[in-house]
């Protein structure tokens, strides 16, 4: 109780010692990024402001703020419509990679037949496939969707299939002495053995799918009320607008950096009870 106080009402409260105690290494985890970030930013400035750089070439962090806040109506439309195309071709990604990678692994001979079908269509550029995509879908955003689609699938695809290969072979004959039926070996065993895989596939695929939608909004060409970011920064290329140019390639990294934190806690939230990774060493 020496890093505990009372409260009026009676009840102990902790002292900032016992909790900077408790989550000093979490804060720390926090605020080194956010100051590193911030004086990568103050060099930026201050280079630009010595060198007398013009901001047609390379604007200052204030111009981009300023532009980021004026052109906010403009920006904002565009980060909604990635953030979609994103999280949808995300969400099938999961759908397809997992129930894809438990067909696979039900028998070698279908893994040998349909496996290299999948690593084709991953090592094929999305940029040389994604005129094909846009001639036979039924518009434009189903095109963008099935590109960032083919690009997040694989990842958890192929971390799945080796997490619901790499069950302990003693725990899986222990499953065939109780009588255990394939399904309930699946449901029981590999799916719960599966999750750490399941979790690095997630975080991988949460990136690919950002990325592979504007790639394919780069390769569709796509313009109008209805475009994303990509096309944003297509257009503040050709304006040679560059302060709105960085003010788009802020937005977009923050929403990497958003869907990344976002996978890697449901990932804690699923592994910190159990698994070696998410747990901390004792000694």
């Amino acid at each position: 109780m020496s890093d505990m106080n009372v409260s009026p009402s009676g009840t102990p409260s902790a002292t900032a010692p016992g909790f900077l105690a408790r989550h000093g290494e979490t804060l720390l985890r926090i605020l080194v990024p956010i100051l590193v970030v911030a004086v990568l930013i103050g060099i930026w400035q201050i280079g630009v402001m010595v060198s007398g750089v013009p901001q047609y070439i390379l604007p200052s962090p204030g111009a981009v703020a300023i532009s980021l806040f004026k052109d906010w109506g403009i920006l904002a439309p565009a980060l909604w419509v990635t953030t979609q195309i994103t999280m949808a071709s995300l969400g099938l990604a999961l759908i397809g990679g997992v129930g894809i990678a438990v067909f696979l692994v039900q028998s070698k001979w279908i893994e040998t037949a349909f496996y290299p079908i999948t690593v084709i269509l991953q090592v094929t550029p999305i940029v040389a496939i994604a005129p094909l995509i846009l001639i036979y879908a039924p518009s434009t955003q189903v095109a963008l969707l099935i590109c960032a689609f083919l690009v997040a699938f694989f990842p958890i695809l192929s971390n799945m299939v080796q997490g619901l290969k790499s069950v302990d072979h003693n725990l899986l004959n222990l499953f065939d002495l109780y009588g255990a039926s394939r399904w309930q070996t699946l449901l029981y065993l590999k799916l719960p053995a599966s999750l750490p895989y399941f979790m690095t596939g997630l975080r991988i695929g949460g990136g690919l799918a950002l990325i592979a939608a504007v790639v394919a909004e780069f390769a569709a060409g796509s313009a109008g009320a209805g475009s994303g970011l990509a096309f944003r920064l297509l257009e503040a290329q050709y304006r040679l607008n560059i302060p709105r140019l960085f003010a788009a390639l802020f937005l977009l990294s923050c929403l990497g950096v958003v869907i990344f934190a976002i996978t890697s806690f449901i990932s804690w939230l699923a592994l910190h009870r159990w698994h070696e990774s998410s747990l901390k060493r004792e000694n």
